[in-house]
């Protein structure tokens, strides 16, 4: 790394907004996805918005790869540094600058955590809907740059339904400042589009979000199962008949023994194949109606027991296991490969039967929790990426479930977004002419591609966007690889991921 663009971005951010140490940058060498990694060259974690543009100018000035980065609890790679790369981490901007319960609205730094926000608004009776399992850690930056949703989003939406405005960096260091009530340039929803772009247009430094009223009534049911179609149909039927509950999430049976044998304890039956935990939220008379109703339907289905919670606590330790889910499948291996896609609802218990023979196939073990009412599928395969041929079998059931469930009609991803993990993926979902307009609408933003390169789009686009291609990177009309091998280069005008 040239000492001089050291020198200059230790003068703009200070000495504890710089990481030039291996055995710290070895701390950013990935996100939630292990399989792939690398440390980055540099570090850098500017304190605002002016600090964070003129480190980009310095960036692009130097023409090296930039990596945006929250909190690193992605799951897909989005993160993952790259070769001679800086990653630019917003870890340091966490203030809420404002916060207004009359236009329940708030301003915050993208490097706010998640749950902070709602603990900042419930004085005033107000909370910030999108919930991610991480939300203890995530970032609301981190949660736009992937549209993050969570398992009241199912109610509430994803991120994007609750941004009102941001501030964007673009590569060049320019900052745009895309706060409603004003316009954006030529009456594009410039917000619309950065959102869920996973770092590859920019950095955004602010954002404003909407937030909800906290419900008057809220009920949590547990209910518990002796097979995980049953669980899955009384979904299908509670949508079908417009019950509409804030949250229906599902876990199966290796999920609930290593929930139960982890921290996260919540008084799960380990003797059930599944449980089907609900929220009900609205007024008091809405809630007692829909609950009954749903009783109703669960009944229908097979549940054979529901625990409600009979309060504040009990609530809180019910989804306190469903969100430590994931970190508890530490209980069954050292590794987690967490998929991510949604089918039609209607197609829950297909795709769920599907992937679990895929897993059985290959000898892996499968742990099912997933968003159900969004069809939002989350089949986590457990293993250890020391084992090279367990981590093929991995990629390969993970390509299948994948593939298989966007041929179901669904997609690609729900919340985790497209990252490293799927980004071969892409061209299983979407056609060369689908990914050139991808890729020219990249280009504006980006020409050089230097921001989060190899991420998201495929290597792989028609020869007329890209008239240059570096010498290292393949012809644009040669095959790339359906997923990314742990951990093989990808390579985008030249920066290899």
């Amino acid at each position: 790394m040239n000492p001089a663009l050291i020198r200059s971005l230790h003068d703009l951010v200070g000495k504890s907004g710089l990481i030039t140490d291996g055995t710290r940058l070895s701390t950013y060498e990935f996100d939630g996805l292990a399989l792939m990694g690398r440390a980055p060259a540099l570090v850098v974690l500017p304190g605002s918005t002016a600090e964070t543009a003129g480190v980009l100018k310095l960036l692009s000035e130097a023409g090296l790869p930039v990596v945006p980065r929250g909190a690193g609890t992605g799951l897909t790679g989005g993160a993952t540094p790259v070769e001679g790369g800086v990653v630019v981490s917003l870890s340091r901007m966490r203030r809420i600058l404002e916060l207004s319960a009359e236009d329940r609205l708030a301003r915050v730094e993208a490097g706010l955590v998640n749950i902070d926000l709602s603990r900042a608004a419930a004085p005033f009776g107000l909370f910030y809907a999108p919930d991610p399992s991480s939300q203890q850690a995530c970032t609301i930056g981190g949660n736009v740059a992937n549209n993050s949703g969570g398992p009241h989003c199912f109610r509430y939406g994803c991120t994007n339904r609750h941004v009102r405005g941001l501030v964007f960096v673009d590569p060049s260091g320019d900052v745009h400042d895309l706060n409603h009530p004003g316009l954006d340039p030529a009456g594009l929803d410039l917000t619309g589009f950065i959102i869920g772009s996973e770092g590859t247009l920019g950095i955004v430094t602010e954002v404003t979000v909407q937030l909800t009223p906290l419900p008057e009534v809220t009920e949590t049911l547990l209910a518990v199962y002796r097979d995980l179609d049953g669980a899955c149909a009384t979904v299908t039927e509670a949508i079908a008949r417009r019950l509409e509950p804030s949250a229906l999430e599902i876990l199966d049976r290796l999920t609930i023994q290593a929930v139960e044998a982890s921290v996260f304890k919540a008084g799960y039956p380990v003797e059930a194949e599944a449980v089907l935990l609900i929220d009900v939220d609205g007024t008091a008379i809405e809630v007692q109606e829909r609950t009954a109703a749903l009783l109703e339907v669960i009944d229908d289905h097979g549940g054979f027991d529901v625990r409600r919670a009979t309060d504040a606590k009990q609530r809180r330790r019910l989804w306190a296991g469903r969100k430590g889910a994931f970190g508890a499948m530490g209980r069954i291996a050292p590794d987690l490969y967490v998929a991510d896609a949604v089918v039609p609802r209607t197609k829950l218990r297909e795709l769920v039967a599907y992937a679990t023979g895929v897993c059985r196939e290959r000898d892996l073990k499968l742990a099912n929790v997933f968003h159900a009412g969004d069809g939002n599928l989350h089949p986590n395969i457990c293993y250890d990426r020391r084992d090279a041929d367990e981590v093929r079998r991995v990629l390969e059931a993970g390509e299948l479930i994948l593939t298989a469930c966007v041929e179901a009609g669904g997609s690609l991803s729900g919340e985790h977004g497209i990252g490293l993990e799927k980004r071969d993926a892409m061209c299983t979902a979407f056609g060369q002419d689908d990914l050139d307009v991808m890729f020219a609408a990249r280009a504006a933003f980006d020409p050089e591609r230097r921001f989060n390169p190899g991420k998201l789009l495929p290597v792989r686009a028609c020869i007329e966007l890209r008239p240059q291609p570096h010498p290292s990177e393949p012809h644009p009309g040669a095959p790339s690889p359906r997923r990314p091998s742990p951990p093989g280069p990808a390579v985008d005008r030249g920066f290899s991921a």
